[in-house]
Formats: C-alpha cells, sequence, structure tokens
C-alpha cells in the first residue's frame, strides 16, 4: 500500500513525497482512513510508528482552506516538545494548503500567543494548562473546533491533566469528532474513552504496552553510587562492543538529578546537557539542537523529554534511573529504533530497582536480559578548596571493587577529557565520604 490508496488529495500526496515516504505505516494506513471517515477514533500504536502523521495528515484534509478566526481544530498535548513537533508536522504536510497552524505553551511569555489567537488558526495545538490560561483571559475561542485530538493521552492523564481536559471539553461544541490517540493502551484510557468518543472506531496495531521491535534491551546490575562510573565506561567503551558512544539520550526521575549527571558527565570529559520541566523553553530547544546536531553526546532527561523527541537514528536511550511507572520506560525508550531505524536501550539497575525492573517486565510481558557488567574505573573527586584552583580538583582513579568486576579495568588515559590534575592511586578518601562532581 502507498499513500495514494488512503483518500488523500494531490496538495497532502506531494508534502508526504517531498518528506521522502511513499509507504504508509501500520498506524497511519489504518488511521488516515478512519479519521476521513468523520467517526470518533481511539488509536494505540508503539511509539516511534508514525501516529502524529496519521491524524494530521486526514484532518488537514478536512480542514481544506483556511476560514475565520476561531481554530476548528484542537490538539491537546502533555508537553512543549511534543506540542512543537506536532506543530512542525502540520506545517510540513500543509505547506500547499491554505491553513494557519498556531502552537500554545507555558514557559514562554503569553504575549505573542494572544496575538497569533487574534490573528486567527485553522489548527491550534496546545498544552492544557496554558489553553485554560487563555481562555481565562477570553484569548482563546473554543466554540468553532469540530475536532478533537488528544495525544498522548495517558501521559496527560499520569502528569494530572485529567481535569483542565475535562474543563476543556465542556468548552468545546457538543457536535465534534474526537481522536485519543496514545502510544500505550491502559484501562485507563479505555475508561476516559468510554466516557468522551461515541463509537470509535478502534485502531489499535500492537500489543498493549509492547516495545519497538527493533530496541535491544539490556541491563546492567550496579551500586547506586557507582552508575555514573559505569555511564562514563559506556560512553567510551560502549555496552556490547560496539565502540565509544557518540550521542545517548539519559533519563534520570528527578531535575536536580538531571542536573547533576550533567555536570558530573561534563566533568569526565563527556559533554553534556539536562533538559527538564524547570528549564526555560529557550534552554530547552538549545539543548535539543545542540544533541541533533551531535554539540552535545549526551542528553540528560527527565520523564518531560519521554514524548516528543523526535530524534532521528538516535542510537541508544539509557535508563539511568528506572521510572517509577512501567509504562513510562516504553515511552523512554521509544525514542530510539524510530521510523524503522534501530536501537538499543541500556538501563542501569541498582538494588533497590529490582522490584521496578520486575513490574516493567510484567507490563511488557517480555524480559529485559540482564549482562556481566563490564569492569569500569571510579573515578573519586575530592571537595573543592574555597580557593578553587587545579589542586583543589586532584580526582583519583580506582578499579570498580564492587561484586564480578573486582579485577577492573585499564587504566585510564591520563588527563582524560582535557581535566587538569587528573592523576591515577590505588587509595583515597572512604567511599563513603565521595563527593560528587
Amino acid at each position: 500500500m502507498n499513500f495514494s490508496e488512503l483518500g488523500l488529495v494531490p496538495e497532502l500526496l506531494r508534502a508526504v513525497a517531498e518528506k521522502g515516504y511513499d509507504t504508509p505505516t501500520p498506524i497511519q494506513a489504518k488511521a488516515i482512513p478512519a479519521v476521513l471517515s468523520g467517526r470518533d477514533v481511539l488509536a494505540g500504536a508503539q511509539t516511534g510508528t508514525g501516529k502524529t502523521a496519521g491524524f494530521v495528515l486526514p484532518l488537514l484534509q478536512k480542514l481544506d482552506s483556511a476560514q475565520g478566526r476561531a481554530p476548528r481544530v484542537l490538539v491537546l498535548s502533555p508537553t512543549r516538545e511534543l506540542t512543537a513537533q506536532i506543530a512542525e508536522n502540520a506545517r510540513v504536510y500543509g505547506r500547499y494548503k491554505n491553513l494557519r497552524t498556531l502552537v500554545v505553551f507555558g514557559g514562554v511569555s503569553e504575549r505573542p500567543q494572544i496575538d497569533g489567537l487574534r490573528q486567527g488558526c485553522d489548527l491550534l495545538i496546545a498544552t492544557p494548562g496554558r489553553l485554560l490560561d487563555l481562555v481565562e483571559q477570553r484569548a482563546a475561542d473554543l466554540s468553532q473546533v469540530r475536532h478533537l485530538v488528544l495525544d498522548e493521552a495517558d501521559r496527560m492523564l499520569d502528569m494530572g491533566f485529567i481535569h483542565a481536559i475535562r474543563r476543556i471539553i465542556r468548552l468545546l461544541p457538543a457536535e465534534r469528532q474526537n481522536l485519543m490517540f496514545s502510544a500505550t493502551y491502559s484501562d485507563d484510557i479505555r475508561d476516559l474513552a468510554s466516557r468522551m468518543l461515541k463509537n470509535p472506531i478502534t485502531v489499535e496495531v500492537a500489543s498493549r504496552n509492547t516495545t519497538a521491535e527493533r530496541v535491544e534491551q539490556v541491563a546492567f546490575k550496579v551500586p547506586k553510587e557507582h552508575k555514573r562510573h559505569l555511564l562514563v565506561h559506556l560512553f567510551e567503551s560502549g555496552a556490547a562492543g560496539e565502540g565509544a558512544w557518540h550521542q545517548a539520550l539519559v533519563f534520570t526521575r528527578t531535575k536536580h538529578g538531571a542536573n547533576r549527571l550533567a555536570q558530573q558527565l561534563e566533568a569526565a570529559g563527556i559533554r553534556a546537557a539536562a533538559i527538564h520541566g524547570n528549564k526555560s523553553q529557550a534552554a530547552r530547544v538549545r539543548a535539543l539542537s545542540d544533541f541533533k546536531d551531535g554539540k552535545i553526546a549526551a542528553l540528560v532527561a527527565t520523564e518531560v523529554a519521554s514524548r516528543g523527541l523526535d530524534i532521528k537514528e538516535l542510537p541508544q536511550v539509557v535508563n539511568y534511573e528506572l521510572p517509577n511507572v512501567p509504562e513510562d520506560y516504553v515511552h523512554r525508550i521509544g525514542r530510539t529504533a524510530r521510523a524503522g531505524a534501530t536501537g538499543r536501550a541500556v538501563s542501569l539497575v541498582s538494588a533497590d530497582e529490582t522490584g521496578l525492573l520486575r513490574d516493567i517486565e510484567r507490563t511488557m510481558r517480555q524480559s529485559v536480559p540482564v549482562l556481566a557488567t563490564p569492569a569500569f574505573k571510579i573515578v573519586e573527586s575530592r571537595p573543592a578548596a574555597a580557593a578553587g584552583g587545579a589542586a583543589a580538583r586532584g580526582e583519583v582513579n580506582r578499579p570498580n571493587a564492587s561484586p564480578g568486576n573486582r579485577a577492573g579495568s585499564a587504566p585510564r588515559r591520563a588527563g582524560h577529557g582535557g581535566r587538569p590534575g587528573s592523576r591515577s592511586h590505588h587509595s583515597g578518601p572512604s567511599r563513603r565520604n565521595r563527593s560528587a562532581f
């Protein structure tokens, strides 16, 4: 099957062809005709399968051309990154259609968004919180919405947006088409769908909570305090003989943990940046751009980045800390092996996370292979003196003494990463008194 068999108009087919696509993915092949039919749709597909185009293309066709000031399509998504990605898809695929797309999310000034709403738009892509803020200011008019899309609906529920979503739905016309798209297909989503959708077409191209088939999943057991040292080793040597890593998306549970790990990687000579909800939108865009351009090797992220990051040919994702919600694991590792590519997901599992790993395996209905942990160096950092200086930054290199790794590894190259004062010792401060980089 090719896109021309899905009933799309020539303007959209031309844009799709210029994007380099000729064969729709399974979710696109099923969802596009369903959306074009005008029926409500409940669609589930594993992340990275092209579900955004599955609703953007048919909705662009149904809108035909620009008219009026109030939006006729409203797409709600959980994060700024995903919102921006959907808007970019709409602009690329709609380049030969006379349609106006507007993005609304928090973390940036409201004024340009208010001005954009006053000028008029056909497609409005928004995060729930900022949209409600603009509605309360009477800047956003939702009275003309004829198509509502909830993208990554399960994540919006996880992030506590359910009340905001219900408030927004009450502001919409009763007669409309409702579409729910999600990478996982949980019972909570089915419950929400039963309340919102009317006689929907159900589209599911993968079993619930399954991961992309082309993702190679592995785990290493490692003490929590040694995780950063093992991660440095993986960047230098790889996880399975593939050689040094040049690009990896690394997930932590907390914003503070993301900042700290990014600093630790930088101190080890690995270019890194953190991305999370406390970062300004400009900082998030810059970090993501630098990562895509290869200017940094490690993008350290919280759950905010597990949805909406579309990075072509991302070779590996690292769960530095396992997520507390098993479904989030699926979204995290779905950042790799996208659009038919292959990828690897590496999880660093400490003793207190073994239960989380079991929960993930039960949710996915498959096991994650646990490999022998490679030997790696423990690179310790002494507290910096008040006056600073190279001597205050002296470090201690020690072979990893965790079980299974007592032989250690070859000494690290002197001055690794260009850090002054780096030297190797066989003794040093107590492990209990180690400070972070």
